[in-house]
């Protein structure tokens, strides 16, 4: 458990139900990261990152409200929640989606060395793209909620919307 939640957790509040959201990268079409997918994309530098192997755990702004919505009238739920897709990928997989979406039928792989320059100029770091993150959502999905986007395909595309 990480500190904020451990120091969330211990404070004693009669009476108040706590939750805690682990939310995964958020795709959707009002910012966040896909726009710098679709332009690496659109300029053909959308190819694997790293070795592609590691795993990208996401989910969809359509569901990172939805179950906000659903733990809101679930009032016996609390504790910790994962919001991300109940299908998580790998970045080969992510990035052959983009550039589908995008219609650029190549990409050129980004190298760890080049990725550490990219992030650098965006203020992040590459350890966020270079790390398989295999994260699910199984205590949401066990409470009854069911995923709008669980799909990276459509999820994808509702971003470039």
């Amino acid at each position: 458990m990480q500190q904020w939640e451990a120091a969330f957790f211990e404070q004693d509040t009669p009476g108040v139900r706590k939750i805690g959201l682990r939310i995964a990268i958020t795709l959707g079409s009002n910012g966040g990261v896909m726009p710098y997918y679709f332009n690496l994309a659109k300029f053909g530098l959308g190819g694997r990152q790293g070795n592609g192997k590691q795993y990208f755990s996401w989910v969809h702004e359509h569901d990172v409200t939805g179950v906000i919505d659903f733990l809101i009238t679930r009032h016996e739920l609390e504790g910790i929640f994962n919001v991300s897709s109940p299908n998580p990928v790998q970045n080969y997989e992510f990035m052959r989606v983009v550039r589908n979406t995008m219609k650029m039928p190549f990409g050129l792989p980004a190298t760890k060395w080049m990725l550490a320059i990219g992030t650098r100029l965006l203020g992040t770091e590459a350890e966020l793209v270079l790390k398989s993150r295999w994260v699910v959502p199984t205590k949401i999905q066990q409470a009854g909620y069911l995923f709008k986007v669980p799909y990276i395909k459509d999820a994808v595309n509702l971003s470039s919307l």
